[in-house]
């Protein structure tokens, strides 16, 4: 039984997870859209909110508050994010200012050809 335990599996080892949801997350914010599977969306949907709300909450911030939300999310994304870090903070946050949530959208494509995997399309809520 699964009682009690969070997150998506997917198939894969812890490792391949968790580069995977940094890789598909820094495509999120680069390309503001993504096409993926239902349940990878899933899985990253949450984390991808959660980085969107501490970016558009230390707008607010002191300097040093700034530089530590900044610092928070490149360390979760990993060494090669500085562009897209950049990018989060100055220009997807302030986009956000006054929404107090639902920053992102799932869209069901239909299933994929190869093996009927439902496709969706994850993208960033445009205001």
């Amino acid at each position: 039984m699964r009682h009690q335990v969070k997150g998506y599996r997917l198939g894969r080892s812890g490792g391949h997870r968790a580069a995977m949801r940094k890789t598909m997350i820094m495509q999120l914010f680069e390309h503001e859209k993504i096409q993926t599977t239902l349940a990878k969306a899933k899985s990253v949907q949450p984390d991808a909110e959660r980085m969107i709300t501490i970016a558009r909450n230390s707008l607010n911030a002191s300097e040093v508050e700034q530089v530590n939300a900044r610092r928070q999310i490149a360390g979760q994304l990993g060494n090669a994010s500085g562009e897209i870090v950049r990018k989060l903070f100055d220009d997807i946050a302030p986009r956000f200012k006054t929404r107090p949530g639902g920053y992102t959208r799932l869209l069901k494509l239909g299933p994929r050809l190869g093996d009927n995997a439902e496709m969706v399309l994850l993208e960033l809520v445009s205001e």
